[in-house]
């Protein structure tokens, strides 16, 4: 028997006690047991987001709320700015293609990030855009976008901007009301380290503004409903109770931790995968800034990064993930986020070292574990 790790950016693993949490018999949400639950979740959220501003849960996959914040906020025949850098920044075009709205791509190659000026130069040539659409951290690349530039860039404008912290939040830091996001949108199954099944959004003031004028249809991803409900304590619809039973107690997991010694755990488990895998003569996939989420690596020249995977699950019952559209077969990515601590990194690097090995690239081994322990080793 194999013991089995997770070590893919998204789903990630979930805590015992996160489990047992959901785990609880089930309770019903018109209820006062609910209302108590919900009180103290409302509260996390706002901690978490960085906002003074309620943070409205649905029940779908991060898309979901990414659909949410074009559908409440846009209208067919607006126009848009979309930060196009990986395979998620080309879904938020697909979304806005979906419903007649108009994308301005401001790309940049896989693997690199656009800059704040950029996007102010955008702003310029398209006054008439009603958004900016962009990631934090793209998963598909590595790289972790600067959305507190692009903030200052949009601030001012007419344009809002909305940001996928899908597999950011919780992991890097991101301050809402100080940066002036305008629309943030996540997921349950990244950083906060719980099943799939939940996502969220939240707005400023500015952007629901643009949720009053916006002519697009929706009725279940209504943030006006929604909002009202939350509001007053309680779902519009049915809500995914048992993952909520378990939000609560990440949210006091993270509380008892501290945001800000989240981001640095997550960004030291970073530099220890990074350092692991450049100390095997690996080229990390990300050219600028990259994510405390997950790394990307490029798979050595000759050797499709299929076969990484496939001898991670074989030979070691690990699962990582692969390149996406246009990266499949040249990039392998390897999560650190959420529920992971100093030995899933090691464990994954030496494993990193027997898969090479096993696939006829010369290793060094423990090259890889002796770079990611020194950065354990360090002191803050």
């Amino acid at each position: 028997m194999k013991k089995y790790y997770l070590m893919a950016p998204g789903p990630t693993p979930v805590p015992p006690s996160v489990l047992l949490a959901m785990a609880q018999p089930m309770i019903h949400h018109r209820t006062a047991e609910y209302e108590g639950l919900f009180t103290e979740v409302r509260a996390g959220l706002k901690r978490l987001f960085q906002t003074t501003r309620e943070v409205i849960p649905f029940v779908s996959s991060g898309t979901g709320s990414m659909e949410a914040a074009v559908v409440n906020t846009l209208s067919a025949g607006d126009t848009v700015l979309g930060l196009r850098a990986g395979k998620f920044g080309e879904r938020w075009e697909e979304i806005c293609r979906a419903y007649g709205v108009t994308v301005v791509p401001m790309a940049a190659p896989f693997g690199q990030t656009v800059s704040a000026e950029t996007v102010a130069e955008a702003l310029r040539s398209h006054p008439e855009a009603r958004a900016v659409l962009m990631q934090h951290s793209e998963s598909s690349t590595g790289v972790l976008h600067d959305v507190q530039g692009i903030a200052a860039a949009t601030r001012g404008t007419p344009a809002i901007l909305i940001v996928d912290a899908v597999s950011s939040l919780g992991i890097a830091d991101l301050r809402l009301d100080e940066w002036g996001v305008d629309l943030v949108v996540a997921g349950s199954q990244k950083g906060l380290m719980l099943p799939p099944g939940l996502s969220f959004c939240a707005l400023s003031e500015k952007a629901w503004g643009h949720v009053t004028a916006s002519r697009l249809p929706r009725y279940y991803f209504d943030l006006a409903a929604e909002g009202k409900s939350v509001a007053k304590n309680e779902a519009h619809f049915t809500p995914a109770v048992s993952i909520m039973l378990g939000l609560r107690e990440v949210l006091r997991m993270l509380d008892a931790e501290g945001l800000p010694n989240v981001f640095r755990r997550h960004e030291r488990l970073a530099r220890a995968t990074r350092a692991g895998v450049e100390a095997l003569g690996l080229e990390l996939f990300a050219k600028a800034s990259p994510s405390p989420a997950l790394t990307a690596v490029v798979a050595p020249p000759g050797m499709n990064s299929e076969k990484v995977l496939a001898a991670y699950s074989a030979s070691h019952n690990i699962t990582i993930a692969g390149g996406q559209g246009e990266m499949k077969g040249r990039v392998f990515r390897l999560g650190h986020m959420g529920y992971v601590g100093d030995f899933d990194v090691i464990t994954a690097l030496s494993a990193l070292e027997q898969v090479l090995h096993e696939l006829g690239h010369p290793v060094d081994f423990g090259a890889a574990v002796r770079a990611a322990q020194k950065v354990f080793a360090e002191r803050a």
